[in-house]
């Protein structure tokens, strides 16, 4: 059908639909002011009037009460009786520490560097640059380290992120044939933990840079007698002679050029007899497909504007591998709604 030949009921109902697009920053406003200020572990204990919040939050009372008829309004929080709130279900995961929370997802995403660098979308496609680099004129992770803070909520959501895939990860990877294991870029441990409790017949090592290490101690406790936290840079050197090398959410942050240096780094590391296990979204070749996998488009958008990065077809994930000197053996999707899947590389 062509423009002209749309009614009025058809253009309002495109309208609508565009225009809601628009406004949905809104929600993704209060959920992060709602973990920011500490809403959610505030109504921990129950149920609570603006007033007593306010107080316990040390914030503007009237505008609180605007804040939280906009949490009732998305299902965050829920008003029993007038001006008492307690929290829904939903509401639950905003707090700090609780399983299956996204308290940490909710400031990166909604705070800085994030949400300024996604306001220079337009300036990244017409330059090729991270809105990082151009609101900030750092690289980001350069910006991260000098905001301890941010690096922090960074870490976490990416713990949190990895603490939802782990039980259809662990599923994905076959370790009955592993000894000796290397987390490389791990962060605080989720996912090496998980590995390891899964296969008592292997010990490993979590491998990153000190800060990514910070918090690693009470993650690695359950599995300390086969696990040890070892510092280093990936770019220069990865912990030599292991069977298995694992490579979670690293190369999706990082141009080609340097995630060739990063495979090339394992390359390095690994026996003949080793294997590389990337554990990343595949982004669908053609179009066509976009609508089975739609987070892997918008986690793309959000390689382009906040880091150096990008999520890759099979076919780019093979070119990487074979200009490190690996060649892609296999992917194998985890189980539905998990959106990452598991690529097999072995040396050349």
């Amino acid at each position: 059908m062509s423009v002209d030949q749309l009614t009025g009921a058809d253009v309002h109902a495109d309208r609508a639909y565009v225009v809601g697009m628009l406004f949905a920053f809104c929600p993704a406003q209060v959920v992060h002011t709602v973990a920011r200020l500490g809403v959610a572990d505030a109504l921990a204990g129950g149920a609570r009037t603006t007033s007593q919040l306010a107080v316990a939050l040390d914030v503007h009372e009237p505008s609180l009460k605007r804040l939280l008829r906009g949490a009732t309004q998305i299902g965050l929080v829920k008003e029993t009786e007038p001006d008492v709130y307690v929290l829904t279900n939903a509401g639950e995961v905003l707090r700090e520490g609780v399983p299956g929370s996204v308290r940490n997802l909710a400031l990166t995403f909604g705070g800085e560097p994030t949400w300024k660098s996604w306001g220079r979308m337009a300036d990244s496609v017409r330059t090729g640059r991270s809105g990082i680099e151009l609101e900030y004129d750092r690289k980001p992770f350069e910006w991260l380290a000098e905001h301890p803070e941010a690096e922090a909520h960074f870490n976490g959501a990416m713990a949190e992120t990895t603490e939802t895939q782990n039980p259809a990860v662990v599923a994905a990877c076959d370790l009955s044939a592993t000894t000796t294991l290397v987390d490389v870029g791990g962060g605080n441990g989720t996912l090496i933990a998980s590995l390891l409790a899964a296969n008592p017949h292997v010990t490993g090592i979590l491998y990153d840079l000190p800060m990514g290490l910070a918090e690693s101690a009470p993650v690695l406790a359950p599995v300390v007698d086969r696990c040890r936290a070892v510092p280093g840079d990936f770019f220069e050197s990865v912990p030599a002679g292991h069977d298995t090398y694992v490579l979670k959410s690293v190369l999706h942050d990082w141009d080609d050029e340097s995630a060739v240096r990063i495979l090339r780094s394992c390359a390095r590391a690994m026996r003949p007899d080793s294997e590389l296990l990337i554990i990343e979204q595949v982004m669908p070749s053609g179009v066509t497909d976009f609508a089975d996998e739609p987070f892997v488009v918008m986690s793309d958008l959000n390689m382009m504007v906040c880091t150096t990065g990008k999520e890759r077809t099979r076919e780019e994930f093979a070119a990487l591998l074979a200009e490190a000197g690996m060649h892609l053996d296999s992917i194998t999707r985890c189980e539905f709604p998990i959106s990452v899947s598991v690529l097999r590389a072995t040396p050349v």
